[in-house]
């Protein structure tokens, strides 16, 4: 449930502590994921402190300590033969070389019960963005009334930057596709059409807001052409 590039910096901070017990500094991670900039190290660095695997040591400079790491890194091998396989559910959910619409056939009725079908996409990140995702892992039925016109999918939701707007993680939230929304509306957005996630969209000037419902989590702004809407929550489904 990682990116390309949040695999290889973890993994880079976890083996440079190993070899010297002190974190990279931002230039020699910039260099090693080979960035433009430094603010693409800060950008994947808060992604990996929300979701666990990674913690900033308060008062002292670039003090971090990993946590954890994914399930995919092999355990027992040496640093270098080590190979991150990124867990997501990949595909091309809002990639320009085609509509942005789910690969999964739209919800459909149950026969004799009244609910309806809707197909499970993947994991979304209520905390930082994840890989987009497309490929159906499985349906569930929810009953008509949480649906609207148009085309429905589910995500399964990992996190919890959205719990003030009662989103918990393990959470199935039901999301109807749309490519536009209304500022406070909770959507998934894809960001530089490569990462999702599920945020309450905002409007800073020209700019967009990415808003969580925990104060532990900031807001995050990008230019307008950064980010993308690929549907609106419609339902939750929570099991106990």
């Amino acid at each position: 449930m990682l990116t390309r590039k949040q695999h290889e910096l973890l993994l880079f901070i976890h083996e440079r502590l190993k070899e010297t017990g002190i974190p990279p500094s931002f230039d020699e991670m910039k260099e090693a994921l080979d960035l433009a900039s430094k603010s693409g190290i800060h950008r994947l660095i808060t992604a990996l402190e929300e979701r666990g695997f990674i913690r900033r040591l308060p008062n002292r400079a670039r003090a971090l300590e990993v946590l954890r790491l994914p399930d995919s890194i092999a355990p027992g091998l040496p640093g270098s033969a080590r190979r991150f396989q990124p867990s997501v559910i990949e595909g091309s959910l809002g990639k320009t070389s085609e509509p942005a619409r789910p690969a999964a056939p739209a919800s459909t009725p149950v026969e004799d019960s009244g609910a309806y079908s809707v197909p499970v996409m993947g994991r979304i990140a209520a905390g930082v963005p994840i890989d987009a995702i497309q490929h159906q892992t499985h349906s569930i039925t929810v009953p008509p009334d949480m649906l609207s016109g148009g085309e429905h999918y589910a995500l399964e939701v990992k996190g919890d930057s959205m719990i003030e707007a009662g989103i918990f993680d393990g959470d199935t939230v039901i999301i109807k596709h749309s490519s536009s929304a209304n500022p406070g509306e909770i959507v998934v957005a894809l960001v530089d059409d490569e990462e999702a996630t599920l945020k309450r969209l905002r409007r800073k000037g020209a700019s967009i807001a990415l808003e969580a419902a925990n104060p532990a989590y900031e807001t995050r702004i990008f230019g307008p052409d950064r980010v993308k809407v690929q549907g609106k929550l419609v339902g939750l489904i929570r099991r106990y």
